[in-house]
């Protein structure tokens, strides 16, 4: 199978050759470590790449680097966020929206009347997906590609929280400018030929910041409008968010009529076995590698039972794609994420897998 009908088959639930691999967030210095090169997909890196490089070129080694990165590891799928623009322009801060009021009604008024004449995102901040496609001719590759529209996640955000609670058409009128600018993101990523587009956002830790009314009233039909103008187009809708969403799986997957689920978080008890027995054959889940722990802290025998015990959770029917539950970050040691790789080869008979900087 290509890498394409790999992924195919996963989100269509038929049983693939192998299950799809890919990672979501893969950070500098790891990043740096495999490609023996500063990453400059990892925007850390930018401002010393576009001092270096110009913003046009600096955009295009992001592509570059995100594809060698992919094809070195084996990788069947990219996540790709859009470019910085050539001059950003800088956000009310904070701080200047709290001086107006002590109330966070008001201040999320406030910040919906922003939000509501807010200019969309321009053009030339989606050159990377141009340019990711140019690579990918070049190369004779093609990989599907994920972009996020995530706008309605609520961690950190007391005042909106609150608002939920104290003034909630302030809030509804919150959900409904951020439906609408996660629109204008998905008509961007369908021009540009985009195969799936992550929707919703971060509302859990070790359990759901908000009750499972207030998400079921605020934030699921709001979800489900852009799920349901993906599926319009042809595309497939993922949900994402960390923490334990038990209290509103349903409504997660089913609710906001979504067909993919990332971000699994093993930590808060997000188990893959349970899970693919409760999709039912209608969720394709996306994980759950446990970063944040085992891979960060855990022994190479600990990584290789855990990518093992969640390739085998996830076996049947297609519907798992093999991923972290989130990033890949410098609390990762190589040797831990490199006993991903061997594990993964070595369960599908793929042969030794060599670390050839590119």
């Amino acid at each position: 199978m290509t890498s394409r009908e790999r992924i195919e088959s996963a989100l269509k639930h038929k049983q693939p050759d192998r299950t799809p691999i890919f990672e979501y967030v893969l950070q500098s210095p790891r990043a740096d470590d495999l490609l023996g090169r500063r990453y400059a997909a990892d925007y850390a890196h930018w401002d010393e790449i576009l001092a270096e490089k110009g913003w046009d070129n600096a955009v295009r080694q992001s592509a570059v680097d995100q594809l060698d990165l992919a094809l070195l590891l084996g990788h069947d799928m990219l996540c790709t966020l859009p470019n910085p623009a050539p001059a950003c322009v800088e956000p009310v801060s904070k701080a200047s929206t709290q001086a107006i009021s002590d109330d966070p009604v008001e201040r999320v008024r406030l910040r919906n009347e922003q939000a509501s004449q807010a200019s969309a995102l321009p053009d030339d901040t989606f050159l990377i997906y141009r340019y990711l496609r140019e690579e990918m001719k070049k190369r004779d590759v093609d990989l599907p590609v994920l972009a996020p529209a995530y706008a309605h996640g609520v961690w950190t955000n007391v005042d909106l929280m609150q608002t939920m609670l104290l003034a909630p058409e302030v809030a509804h009128r919150h959900f409904s400018i951020a439906t609408q600018r996660a629109l204008e993101l998905i008509e961007k990523y369908v021009v540009l030929g985009i195969d799936q587009i992550g929707v919703g956002g971060d509302f859990s830790g070790t359990r759901p910041l908000i009750s499972p009314a207030a998400y079921r009233e605020f934030i699921v039909p709001e979800v489900r409008k852009l799920s349901r103008r993906i599926h319009e187009t042809n595309r497939y809708a993922v949900n994402a968010s960390d923490g334990n969403l038990w209290p509103v799986i349903d409504e997660f997957l089913f609710g906001c009529e979504v067909d993919g689920y990332l971000e699994i978080d093993l930590h808060a008890g997000m188990d893959l076995g349970k899970l693919k027995n409760i999709s039912n054959g209608r969720i394709t889940l996306y994980g759950n590698l446990d970063c944040g722990n085992i891979l960060s802290f855990g022994s190479r025998e600990d990584v290789r039972r855990h990518t093992r015990a969640c390739l085998e959770s996830g076996l049947g029917d297609g519907g798992h794609i093999l991923c972290a539950s989130n990033a890949i970050t410098a609390s990762v040691p190589l040797d831990n994420y490199l006993t991903v790789i061997h594990t993964y080869r070595d369960m599908f008979g793929m042969g030794k897998f060599e670390l050839k900087q590119l």
